[in-house]
């Protein structure tokens, strides 16, 4: 059994996290870590997990943590950096579902985030955990940088575009919208019900924190810098990223269904849909399932890419699940077998 801990349980993430390993076959839960709700039992704090889990809060402890297998940080930017690098001097492997190592020009990522990376040899060391692009570096890594949800919905949407040189990739757009579960657990004004119920809007125009992760990885797939127009907006829903990206054919031809379909054909996690369809949040809601559909509208040159995903499960603990089973070398969908729930 791989012993886990994790730091960071009482956010959206970390009950997810919860929730997928409980019926995860090789793991055992070990620690779970909250300065705030220190002594408070899991169970107590989210009753769906009782009878999975007899598991209480505790203060992060770096010796204890050391014990495990593989420690999870489902934390917010600037928590990981300060502990990881000493976990993985103990030979612990860990995976960040925050953002502290995902960028990898740390004055790019410093600037974005407001506060110095206190790190930066880790973030060399740092796999991006994307499995569709590096699973044969995930296998090997010790240290795992889990894409953020927006990033994770938009380069699987145009990677066979870009990784096979068909479009402009100077004029690259993706507008997005995402449920509120995006905003975190923490008390807001923003997020209350009566601030998002019956609206919707778009934020974070001028400059939003996924904007370089998505750029850096896409430029990777390009071979060269992009331009991207990324375009977030909050929706009235819990969970659940719808992204419509759009680009141009460099020279307009009618093999997108096909191209799709061969490049996902061996993703256990990517389901390309048949031409025509339409994916739907609730269809992924739930699992760890990015779908997609490509289109041409009018036989013009420009692609439209729509791309679900639940932003809890493949946007954050499901894919950091995915990439334990890669590092462990288990069935890639071992605890993830989970089916969108609808309606």
């Amino acid at each position: 059994m791989i012993k886990v801990g994790i730091v960071g349980g009482t956010g959206y993430t970390g009950v997810e996290l919860l929730r997928i390993l409980a019926n995860h076959p090789d793991v055992k839960v070990d620690v779970i870590t909250s300065r705030s709700e220190d002594g408070i039992k899991v169970v107590d704090m989210f009753p769906n997990l009782r009878g999975h889990y007899d598991l209480a809060f505790t203060v992060p402890d770096v010796e204890r943590l050391a014990s495990c297998d593989l420690v999870f940080f489902a934390t917010p930017h600037g928590v990981a950096m300060r502990m990881a690098p000493e976990l993985v001097a103990c030979g612990v492997r860990v995976i960040d579902l925050g953002a502290d190592f995902r960028i990898k020009d740390i004055d790019l990522w410093s600037r974005w985030y407001g506060m110095e990376h206190t790190a930066a040899a880790l973030v060399e060391q740092a796999v991006y955990g994307l499995p569709e692009v590096n699973r044969e570096q995930i296998r090997t890594a010790q240290m795992i940088a889990c894409p953020g949800c927006y990033p994770t919905a938009a380069q699987l949407g145009f990677l066979p575009l870009i990784e096979n040189g068909l479009v402009d990739t100077r004029r690259l757009v993706a507008d997005c919208k995402s449920g509120v579960s995006g905003a975190g657990r923490g008390a807001s004004v923003g997020a209350l019900l009566c601030e998002t119920s019956e609206s919707m809007k778009a934020y974070g125009v001028a400059g939003h924190r996924h904007l370089p992760e998505i750029k850096q990885g896409l430029s990777i797939m390009a071979g060269r810098p992009v331009g991207l127009t990324f375009v977030p907006h909050l929706t009235p829903m819990i969970r659940g990223i719808h992204a419509t990206l759009y680009s141009v054919l460099k020279d307009p031809n009618d093999g997108l269904q096909a191209l799709f379909e061969s490049r996902y054909a061996g993703e256990p996690f990517v389901d390309v849909m048949p031409a025509g369809s339409h994916p739907e949040t609730r269809s992924v809601k739930g699992g760890n399932v990015c779908r997609i559909s490509v289109f041409r509208p009018q036989d013009d040159d420009t692609v439209v890419v729509l791309s679900v995903i639940d932003n809890l499960v493949k946007g954050a603990a499901g894919q950091a699940v995915q990439n334990m089973n890669i590092m462990f070398g288990l069935d890639e969908r071992a605890g993830l077998n989970q089916v969108g729930l609808m309606p």
